[in-house]
């Protein structure tokens, strides 16, 4: 990792940070709406890179919620603090089973539920997938593997769901990172997980729930 992307790292953290804080003393209440972009920008003095970063991360951390062309609204003064403290505290066996018992119904309703943008942000996760795979890249295929599945949640139709999908997954890129030392196990399921990209493509709620299956039981 390159010092550049080292600081603009720090640097999210630290503006997600600030607006954790005025979140959790009602600076901002639950369901007020986030200046814009650029004020965001003009009062931390840090580039539009590094809002969009924190911002994601207080998606990622259930405090805030994004609404495509109408802005950034507060979701909670908590956000997912209960639920990571109990993780922490979890086997990672437990949490495993969690996120396998979840992605079985994300899938079903994926299927369901999914559309033509969730379509694309699915296939360029899978895409991405694949490429860092061949080019055992481990690091960057594990986050596309998780970028993949959480695309999948997000077009479940759920957002609980997908949220609680999304504080899992956090534990499971760890115990990926840990577990696989390199790329071999990404190849071998590439498969498996383009089956269960055209499932939901053609709205197969069984042949997803297949193939989810299958996932599951490789990894």
């Amino acid at each position: 990792m390159s010092m550049q992307q080292i600081q603009k790292q720090s640097l999210a953290d630290m503006v997600a940070g600030n607006l954790q804080k005025q979140i959790q003393e009602s600076f901002y209440a639950v369901d007020s709406k986030l200046p814009t972009e650029p004020e965001l920008m003009k009062t931390f003095g840090v580039g539009r890179s590094t809002i969009r970063e924190a911002i994601k991360l207080l998606v990622n951390s259930g405090f805030l919620n994004v609404q495509q062309g109408v802005g950034t609204f507060v979701k909670s003064k908590n956000g997912h603090e209960h639920i990571e403290n109990t993780l922490e505290k979890s086997k990672l066996s437990d949490i495993h089973e969690v996120r396998e018992l979840l992605e079985i119904k994300i899938a079903e309703k994926a299927a369901q539920k999914r559309t033509l943008k969730h379509l694309k942000k699915i296939e360029e996760a899978l895409a991405a997938r694949l490429a860092y795979a061949e080019n055992g890249d481990i690091d960057n295929c594990i986050k596309a593997d998780i970028q993949f599945h959480t695309a999948i949640a997000e077009s479940c139709g759920n957002s609980l769901l997908c949220d609680l999908y999304n504080v899992t997954s956090e534990h499971i890129s760890k115990s990926f990172s840990n577990q696989y030392k390199n790329t071999d196990a990404f190849i071998e399921t590439h498969s498996n997980h383009e089956a269960l990209y055209r499932h939901i493509k053609n709205k197969d709620s069984k042949k997803a729930l297949k193939a989810i299956e299958q996932i599951i039981g490789t990894f």
